[in-house]
């Protein structure tokens, strides 16, 4: 079912509900549609706000801490922790000289800085690699 507010020639505004926008433009095409106050069956469709769901209607959102948590864990899964040597295994990579890999570790602002000035695709990540003990 849809709603709208309709409004007749004479201006009065009422409310009418459809089983879709189509049996709408049915039923005014064929003029089965009329003001409950004036009988007047040229109608058209008024402004209407949306219907809005209420705040309680919200999805509940998931905890921030969480969701970085699982975007760490998919990102350690799917790379190669190669610590402190990052700077080194990354212009490795881009060179070619090293077997195309995802990987993350540490770099200082300089070696990270010397990278992107290289072209070297590098950033930062928002969490701290767990403690590791392969690298």
């Amino acid at each position: 079912m849809i709603v709208f507010d309709l409004r007749c020639g004479a201006a009065h505004v009422f409310e009418a509900w459809f089983g879709s926008s189509v049996d709408y433009e049915t039923q005014r095409a064929r003029r089965l549609i009329a003001c409950p106050l004036c009988n007047d069956t040229d109608i058209d469709k008024a402004v209407m706000a949306p219907a809005v769901g209420a705040k309680g209607n919200r999805a509940v959102t998931a905890d921030p801490r969480a969701e970085l948590l699982a975007a760490q864990r998919r990102l350690e899964a799917q790379s190669d922790y190669v610590g402190s040597d990052f700077a080194t295994t990354a212009r490795a990579l881009h060179d070619g000289d090293a077997p195309p890999r995802s990987i993350y570790g540490e770099a200082t602002i300089a070696e990270a800085r010397a990278l992107a000035d290289d072209g070297i695709p590098v950033l930062p990540l928002p969490f701290k690699p767990l403690i590791r003990s392969d690298a």
